[in-house]
């Protein structure tokens, strides 16, 4: 099962791929909104691994292993959520007539049910990441 979401943000690619790239901005955006993260390891490079745990505000934490699968820098960043429940990630970063980016979000559960059973969870989780990946980019980038 797949789900997609996408957001406009008014900046060039090279800018939403920093975001990604710099281990130090990842806890200003990185999940839902409400979340914060402990990063253990980032090695954003191809078989690099990130290890977090992301503390929810019901103060519960989620352990999380990843596997980045493929970088194409600043176009394509895919994931491999290793760990329960695992998915692949696809993120596409395409630049806009407006010199701005239509930053693709593409989450692939290897299995369906899991997905379904997510699909509550998961779609509104990935709109505010994609609001704190746009407030974040929008925070360094500034307004042009």
């Amino acid at each position: 099962m797949t789900f997609r979401a996408s957001r406009k943000i008014a900046a060039p690619p090279s800018s939403v791929f920093a975001a990604f790239e710099d281990r130090a901005r990842l806890p200003a955006w990185w999940g839902p909104a409400g979340f914060t993260n402990t990063f253990k390891a980032y090695e954003f490079k191809p078989g690099g691994k990130w290890s977090f745990t992301m503390h929810g505000p019901d103060g519960k934490s989620y352990p999380n292993e990843i596997v980045i699968a493929e970088i194409e820098p600043p176009k394509r960043i895919v994931i491999h959520h290793v760990s329960p429940p695992r998915y692949l990630l696809t993120v596409t970063l395409e630049p806009t007539a407006e010199g701005g980016t239509l930053v693709g979000w593409s989450q692939d559960f290897e299995s369906p049910d899991v997905g379904r059973r997510m699909e509550g969870i998961v779609v509104p989780a990935n709109e505010e990441l994609l609001d704190r990946l746009s407030a974040e980019v929008a925070r360094k980038h500034g307004d042009g």
